[in-house]
């Protein structure tokens, strides 16, 4: 019996290789192979939110329709070698759209967009360790038959069926893709109606059309994005300016212009969460440790107003998309991300740009990392920042530095020697870096702090990442005090974007209170807040403010408490600190936070407990109108944006930027030759000192110093 049934399993076997010797065996095995790679993908690497047999039936079967529309552009070629070429290209195409996907998805939860292609270059520099680890042992099935396939057509183990094809049949596969693909599209609308129409989300797009589809879409998509810019007028600026004048928010009269010409300070706080404010974690023997006990101070202090509610509001530009938010008053892309697409670009009402222009504001941008990277070499001069130190202007070695650049300690320590030299007042901002995804542990005198006890590394070494940031931004505040610019300065710190992606979540559930299997959507949302602090020294009118507000809102109220009028400007935000502050938080994916709804994931939850709202509260005249209000800023952002309609806008009072004019070569010296030439009407803090350095005022500690600081 046994002999039998080996004999029947060989001669299955050699049907099966004599098939695969034919031209359409050999797209049958491609098709087959598109289709294994597509639910590895599905089910290893994607989240896409399955919730039926339905929604299961679906996703197994389309992969099909795109894979044999496109590889039967292979059977039209006549020429057998050239045939196969053509499908095997095709087809290395799509497995290596596939892997892409796969890795991209595993840090940023989403899938490439034809504009995060585009823009790949801008944003590679650095990443070699972090893409290293992202990589899966399953990664070998993506990618291991690009090579073993052509060996096996060269061995002539595979053989090439010379056969002519008649074009009747090659017409008769391309017909049966399309069919398929609209029985697929069928079927989808009648589980998710509107699919394409509303564009729900991307896992939407992935979960009902596939990969493949998902792609030529968004490629069409950025096609007609492209022409709205190419065909867009003054007359565009109309529903822009009636949005904006209608949104606007007074500002407070007791708080307007409190911060009246002092210094700005941004601390960009890299994928800083709110949940880490007062945060203990306990280490593996119960004892717990304060993570951020510095920040947690000013979070607390009466002269900062801090922000509980206040939310991140992102896309794929992440870090680049929140500072397009803050500076402008503008959402970043539905795809891809701003400052690569458009930043070299566009024209723009920028912080720097209106400080400067009205209250004589010297700019500047300190980090240490590239200069390409996201482009900002490009996208700060047409922000109309006078000067950018990169990682060219500081000590960068392998020791004090990762992939994202320079850590942040000797960051803030090096930064000393240009912010001294800037004329005041002046607008700056400094990008930490070090906690940034992988979260890599120190192994110097920064080292330990303790590791979280989760089965997920990045999610361990977060919160000892955070630690540092904490300790770093705290000698840059001691800094500031002992040099004289703390009191004559508005401090702003703000989360960029989350840290630990809802991909990770469930990890971190016990951590947070939560058990895995009881987390959901909802606590997804409340994740996504990150810190928002505006230390004003001197006054205390701060305290912890409950309004909920997102980074699109953070320029106007910064702007109001430095006492300038806001009204003559495009900004899509309203002053968080303003009795006229409507309280919708919209999100780049069209959900929203509000304090009585919250709408994430594609469900109605109700803010305060956490419930699935009902579907008549669903479809209520209220949430309609949240829909309503978070659809038409969104769009109106697009408009902008797009269009480039500020280059139109005339009304500001500003004058139009001219990029060349700012030069990020040879800053120091610029710099410098300012400070000769105003001579004693230098206001630099170098003149101000005697025109003596301020360095050695920087005290920096390892973590074992601080620990022992606090013992009693």
């Amino acid at each position: 019996m046994f002999i039998l049934l080996k004999r029947k399993g060989v001669d299955a076997l050699k049907k099966m290789a004599q098939w695969v010797n034919t031209k359409l065996g050999f797209f049958a095995l491609l098709v087959a192979l598109i289709w294994g790679k597509s639910l590895l993908a599905y089910f290893g690497d994607f989240n896409l939110g399955i919730e039926s047999t339905f929604q299961y039936f679906i996703l197994l079967i389309n992969p099909f329709a795109t894979t044999i529309l496109l590889l039967s552009l292979g059977l039209f070629v006549r020429k057998p070698k050239r045939s196969y070429i053509t499908m095997f290209v095709i087809y290395a195409l799509l497995s290596i759209l596939i892997y892409a996907n796969a890795n991209y998805y595993r840090e940023f939860t989403d899938f490439i967009t034809v504009n995060t292609m585009l823009g790949a270059g801008a944003v590679s520099s650095g990443l070699g360790e972090s893409a290293l680890r992202l990589l899966r042992p399953h990664d070998i099935f993506y990618l291991v038959d690009l090579i073993i396939i052509p060996v096996l057509l060269i061995l002539k183990k595979i053989k090439i069926d010379t056969r002519p094809m008649r074009a009747r049949v090659a017409l008769s596969f391309t017909v049966l893709g399309a069919l398929l693909f609209s029985a697929n599209l069928s079927l989808a609308e009648a589980d998710r109606p509107q699919l394409l129409g509303r564009t729900f989300s991307r896992d939407y797009m992935v979960k009902y059309l596939g990969l493949n589809f998902f792609t030529a879409y968004d490629g069409f998509q950025t096609y007609q994005t492209n022409q709205v810019r190419a065909e867009a007028s003054p007359n565009d600026l109309v529903d822009v300016e009636n949005y904006t004048k209608e949104h606007y928010a007074a500002p407070d009269d007791d708080l307007y212009g409190i911060a009246k010409g002092k210094n700005v300070i941004y601390i960009h706080l890299e994928s800083f969460q709110q949940f880490l404010i007062d945060y203990k974690l306990k280490d593996e023997n119960g004892q717990e440790h304060v993570v951020t006990p510095f920040l947690n101070s000013l979070f607390h202090d009466n002269q900062t107003f801090s922000f509980d509610n206040f939310f991140h509001q992102v896309s794929a530009g992440k870090t680049s998309d929140a500072e397009t938010l803050m500076e402008n008053s503008l959402f970043g892309l539905n795809q891809g991300s701003l400052f690569v697409q458009l930043g070299g670009k566009n024209s723009f009402q920028s912080a720097a740009n209106i400080l400067n222009q009205t209250n004589g504001y010297t700019s500047a941008v300190f980090h240490g990392n590239a200069g390409t990277f996201w482009n900002r070499n490009e996208t700060y001069k047409n922000f109309g920042f006078n000067y950018f130190f990169d990682s060219s202007y500081y000590d960068v070695t392998p020791e004090n530095s990762f992939q994202y650049g320079l850590h942040d300690k000797p960051f803030f320590n090096q930064s000393v020697q240009y912010l001294e030299h800037l004329q005041q007042p002046f607008y700056t901002k400094f990008v930490a870096v070090s906690n940034h995804y992988p979260y890599s542990t120190f192994e110097n005198d920064d080292a330990g702090f303790p590791l979280a006890q989760t089965d997920d590394e990045t999610i361990n070494g977060y919160f000892a990442t955070a630690n540092y940031l904490d300790t770093a931004v705290k000698e840059f505040f001691d800094y500031l005090k002992a040099s004289g610019l703390y009191d004559n300065s508005v401090i702003v710190l703000y989360g960029d974007h989350y840290g630990i992606s809802d991909s990770r979540n469930h990890s971190l559930a016990s951590l947070l209170g939560q058990t895995e299997a009881s987390w959901d959507d909802f606590d997804n949302a409340t994740l996504q807040r990150v810190p928002y602090m505006i230390h004003v020294p001197g006054q205390d009118n701060g305290g912890i403010n409950h309004t909920y507000g997102g980074q699109v809102d953070a320029l106007p109220t910064l702007l109001h408490l430095l006492g300038v009028d806001t009204t003559n400007y495009l900004q899509l935000g309203q002053d968080m600190l303003s009795p006229e502050h409507d309280q919708v938080v919209a999100l780049r994916d069209k959900g929203f936070m509000s304090p009585k709804y919250t709408y994430y994931g594609g469900t109605l939850y109700r803010t305060q407990d956490g419930s699935i709202a009902s579907e008549d509260e669903a479809n209520s005249p209220e949430v309609t109108a949240l829909h309503e209000a978070v659809e038409k800023q969104l769009t109106i952002s697009d408009q902008i944006n797009n269009g480039d309609l500020f280059r139109f806008y005339t009304d500001s009072g500003l004058e139009p930027l001219v990029p060349s004019d700012f030069n990020y070569q040879d800053e120091l010296d610029q710099l410098l030759k300012i400070e000769n030439e105003k001579g004693t009407a230098s206001t630099s803090l170098y003149s101000k000192n005697g025109n003596k350095t301020t360095e050695d005022l920087y005290s920096t500690k390892s973590y074992q110093e601080y620990q022992t600081e606090q013992q009693p």
